[in-house]
């Protein structure tokens, strides 16, 4: 009898041989990107006296409601205003600036009406030096814009050579599997050779061969399969049992909304009052989705993200958060360079996250004028969330151990004066919970 090479210790070369040489491709594929970090624009001198870090403080504390450095707002942009105008008459227009359009003064009139005839506030408590500050402040040159910064989505970034690893990869993936179909086929040619010329082929007994010896087996004996089908059937029917008893549980919902909005930012660092925003939740049903003109209310004057006193507390760049506000502006048809509305506005899909079934019944009003809940009791404490989630279940054992632990608010509450000194004389208690004032009824919440 003839000996002929092993076929398995044939098919194990090519393929070590073969991931070899994907593995130097894949490295030389996948060479570093080198990035050059913009270099940072030294700020030059102010102009003439006066502090501008003093200014910058003055400007944010006293100007920047109405006026930025760089664009128009309410009142004109402020760069460059110390070439502008002399400072005796930037005094006079800043401590009154009413006496001096009055006066009839030139440039203080052609100010006015340019600006729609809009008083500028008068601030006499701000000395010259306090001016010279801000003036100071406001005689610093632009600084330069930064590179802006390319979003890659995430498994598209680009290699060195321009190609997207996506594209390397699959690239790698095809070749891997013709290896494969072309090492399958070589040894069962090479074992088809080895029995015509009647070579001895040892008999394979690696794990894949059993595997595949196992599922024929198995594939012949009708009866094994009718058991397992009828098992998959069962554990299928229990999953989606499961499933279904789920549906409306979304504790950790956490949709992408069509305008980023961080409650992070305004609820938490700004302290902006829940129901500044939510201003029907105090008096109906449902908490309601703000208008925008709500936004609006401060937007109008803030355009652009200056950024967070606190730079571990903001999870975006300023770009996004200005791009999120433009976002809005196009919402509602707002020119923030004309500083006018155009009547070009476009509706905003918010998505819904907080959504209780139609057999329930809650009442916002109940809970926060005359239970006083804090809102933070339901949506956990939103005022650290970037992105707006689900915090609790809302599930109706959820809500039935609210009931029977929590202490309605009843003192100085006229809502509650008679029923709770009936409850209490009855019961004989202080304090009662929202069960015990008949909060667990079926119809109370269900109709």
């Amino acid at each position: 009898m003839k000996k002929l090479g092993n076929p398995k210790s044939f098919s194990k070369t090519i393929f070590s041989l073969a991931f070899s040489a994907i593995f130097a491709v894949g490295v030389s594929a996948q060479e570093p990107v080198a990035t050059a970090a913009p270099a940072e624009a030294a700020a030059a001198p102010a102009a003439g006296s006066g502090d501008p870090v003093k200014g910058k403080e003055l400007f944010n504390t006293n100007c920047a409601a109405c006026h930025k450095l760089d664009a128009k707002m309410t009142g004109p942009a402020l760069r460059g205003v110390g070439d502008k105008y002399d400072k005796e008459w930037l005094y006079k227009w800043v401590k009154n600036s009413s006496d001096l359009i009055k006066s009839g003064d030139a440039k203080a009139v052609k100010v006015y009406e340019e600006f729609a005839k809009a008083n500028m506030t008068a601030f006499p408590q701000l000395s010259n030096g306090d001016i010279d500050n801000i003036v100071a402040y406001a005689m610093e040159p632009a600084p330069e814009p930064e590179v802006a910064k390319t979003a890659v989505a995430e498994g598209s970034e680009k290699t060195g050579s321009g190609i997207s690893n996506n594209l390397i990869l699959g690239v790698l993936a095809f070749i891997l599997g013709a290896l494969i179909f072309v090492l399958f086929s070589v040894n069962k040619l090479m074992r088809n050779l080895a029995k015509k010329e009647g070579v001895d082929v040892p008999e394979d007994k690696s794990p894949a061969n059993a595997v595949v010896s196992f599922a024929k087996a198995y594939v012949k004996n009708q009866f094994i399969m009718v058991v397992t089908a009828i098992l998959f059937l069962l554990t299928s029917a229990y999953f989606m049992y499961g499933y279904f008893m789920q549906i409306g549980v979304d504790k950790g919902y956490e949709p992408i909304q069509p305008i980023h909005y961080s409650h992070k930012i305004h609820a938490g660092e700004n302290g902006i009052d829940c129901k500044y925003c939510h201003s029907s939740a105090r008096v109906s049903k449902n908490a309601g989705i703000p208008s925008l003109n709500v936004c609006m209310n401060c937007h109008k004057n803030i355009s652009d993200f200056q950024g967070s006193k606190d730079s571990t507390y903001v999870d975006y760049t300023k770009e996004f958060y200005t791009a999120e506000i433009q976002k809005l502006y196009d919402a509602v048809g707002w020119d923030k360079a004309t500083q006018k509305y155009t009547g070009k506005t476009k509706p905003v899909k918010w998505v819904r996250i907080h959504n209780l079934p139609d057999f329930v019944y809650f009442n916002h009003s109940q809970h926060v004028t005359v239970g006083g809940i804090e809102c933070q009791k339901c949506h956990g404490k939103v005022e650290s969330f970037e992105v707006m989630k689900q915090d609790q279940p809302l599930t109706m054992g959820w809500c039935v151990n609210c009931h029977r632990e929590t202490n309605v608010k009843v003192e100085d509450n006229g809502y509650y004066a008679k029923i709770h000194d009936q409850l209490a004389k009855k019961l004989g208690v202080t304090k009662l919970t929202a069960a015990q004032m008949g909060g667990l009824e079926c119809g109370k919440c269900h109709y």
